[in-house]
């Protein structure tokens, strides 16, 4: 095929796969311009024009505006220059959609009020420093006065969310999750009464030593018990309860026996409600952590044999 080949403008549609209206209308916008005219006056495109069109399509579905394309094809802006711009602007428009996505999954897997959906796309919403002025409000009013600065900010760290810049849909996921959780009123309290116990025997004297994790404690007790299929309400599982309160005494006030198993029980209560592990498992998603190991078999299983003992 030489240079002077011409083509019409059905032909021009043909060999690239265009309609003749999306053909008409970018050369009416001066992007696909007609080498010349036939006698009776239609439009004749040079073989080119072929590749041009390519070309503006391709930007086109990239999604520049037209006025973009025009000065990319008229070599007034440089490709490179326009494909940056363009790409920011889409890693915007990336983080709407995944912010979107992550509140409409929300609202469909809850069954969302319309009330409870404004409250998600709010959360989902929020800047960096709103972020950090929600959670920073949250940490206050679970570990404000309790205990000293130096005692709590190790606990504090590790219970704050850090969204990266570029979040992925579980990770938004998980942050409307979070944020709607650390807004509980009843989770707050359980997070104090927690961060009260913990700091008890230090304002006692009595400084909490490695061995005093009392999750870490009812783990290494009860796993294998709870692996054995033993029942928590049954006679093989004195021993194993015994046991337990032997190593959790330094962590009790002292009393009877009934009443230790009643403070014990009360503490490990609190400990299993489901609400602190699920922030755990939220927080691992943020951050990018690993999922933390789950202890609520072990302890479901010591409230229970509490319980049975206790009603003795």
């Amino acid at each position: 095929m030489n240079g002077r080949t011409l083509y019409s403008i059905g032909e021009l549609a043909r060999r690239t796969g265009s309609t003749v209206k999306t053909i008409r209308f970018y050369s009416d916008c001066g992007l696909l311009p007609p080498a010349d005219r036939s006698p009776a006056g239609y439009r004749l495109y040079h073989h080119d024009a072929v590749a041009r069109l390519e070309l503006v399509r391709t930007l086109r579905d990239l999604g520049l505006d037209l006025a973009a394309v025009r000065q990319v094809m008229d070599r007034e802006l440089a490709l490179s220059e326009v494909a940056a711009v363009h790409a920011d602007a889409l890693d915007v428009q990336i983080r709407v959609l995944r912010l979107q996505r992550a509140v409409l999954t929300a609202v469909a897997t809850r069954g969302a009020t319309p009330e409870e959906t404004l409250l998600l796309h709010k959360l989902a919403k929020l800047s960096e420093a709103e972020r950090q002025q929600l959670i920073g409000d949250f940490l206050d009013a679970a570990f404000g006065g309790v205990g000293t600065s130096s005692m709590l900010a190790g606990a504090m760290r590790s219970m704050t969310p850090e969204l990266p810049d570029n979040p992925d849909t579980e990770q938004i996921q998980a942050w409307v999750e979070l944020a709607e959780l650390s807004q509980d009123p009843d989770f707050r309290t359980l997070v104090r009464d927690l961060a009260q116990e913990q700091t008890a025997r230090h304002i006692a004297g009595r400084p909490p030593a490695l061995h005093d994790d009392l999750a870490a404690i009812v783990r290494d007790q009860v796993t294998s018990t709870v692996a054995a299929g033993v029942e928590p309400a049954s006679p093989e599982a004195d021993p194993v309860v015994a046991a337990l309160m032997t190593r959790c005494a330094h962590l009790l006030d002292r009393g009877d026996d009934a009443a230790s198993r009643g403070q014990l029980l009360v503490r490990l209560a609190r400990m299993n409600d489901p609400r602190r592990e699920r922030y755990s498992s939220l927080l691992a998603v943020i951050n990018g952590w690993p999922g933390p190991e789950s202890l609520g078999p072990v302890l479901d299983w010591a409230v229970h044999a509490l319980q049975a003992r206790t009603r003795r």
